[in-house]
């Protein structure tokens, strides 16, 4: 009977642990270093997208100090925009399309749900403030690509299709996910989010 409460207890123990584990426990050290080195990423892409015409709409997107954000505050519907700096061209800001943030009883979850290209993934709260998104690129049609974490390929850092980004709030109804050094194509990308 002993050994029988010993285990469930444990168990328990074990489960609370893991609900409650940080996005650096999933996260594979590649994506860790791509996060601590955000701000390198941001100026980089804007120093890339200099010359371009849209420097006002990044700007805009870019600038507002975070502001913190409750679970339930993010939850719902938004409009959601990509916008690519650096890398293959200097800036691309793409056209409104629908994104989603629900609660699947773990966390919360995001997915862009319009467009051709498609991201989802788990959001961690992170200690610095903001949430941590662990997540992968689809294609429109695809199924739903999933963070590999560590399991990327033998010898590869990421999958080309993983995805890392900061999720803050910036206001009232608007937000924003800044993704530093996507595995593709540029060299720094940025969701806004609006209701």
């Amino acid at each position: 009977m002993r050994a029988l409460i010993i285990g469930v207890f444990s168990t328990l123990l074990l489960g609370t642990g893991a609900a409650q584990a940080g996005w650096q426990d999933d996260a594979s050290p590649f994506d860790q270093q791509r996060l601590a080195r955000l701000e390198e990423a941001k100026a980089k892409g804007l120093s890339e997208a200099a010359a371009g015409p849209d420097m006002g709409t990044i700007h805009a997107v870019l600038d507002p100090a975070a502001d913190p954000a409750s679970a339930g505050a993010l939850a719902g519907s938004w409009r959601c925009r990509t916008i690519k700096l650096g890398g293959m061209t200097p800036d691309v800001v793409y056209s409104w399309f629908r994104c989603r943030i629900s609660d699947r009883g773990a966390g919360l979850y995001f997915e862009k749900i319009s467009g051709s290209q498609r991201v989802a993934g788990r959001l961690y709260a992170n200690d610095a403030g903001g949430y941590v998104l662990l997540g992968a690129t689809s294609v429109k049609g695809e199924p739903q690509h999933h963070y590999s974490g560590s399991g990327a390929s033998v010898g590869a850092s990421a999958t080309p299709d993983d995805a890392v980004g900061l999720l803050e709030a910036t206001g009232h109804g608007s937000a924003r996910i800044e993704f530093p050094y996507p595995v593709q194509e540029s060299t720094f990308d940025v969701i806004e989010l609006k209701r």
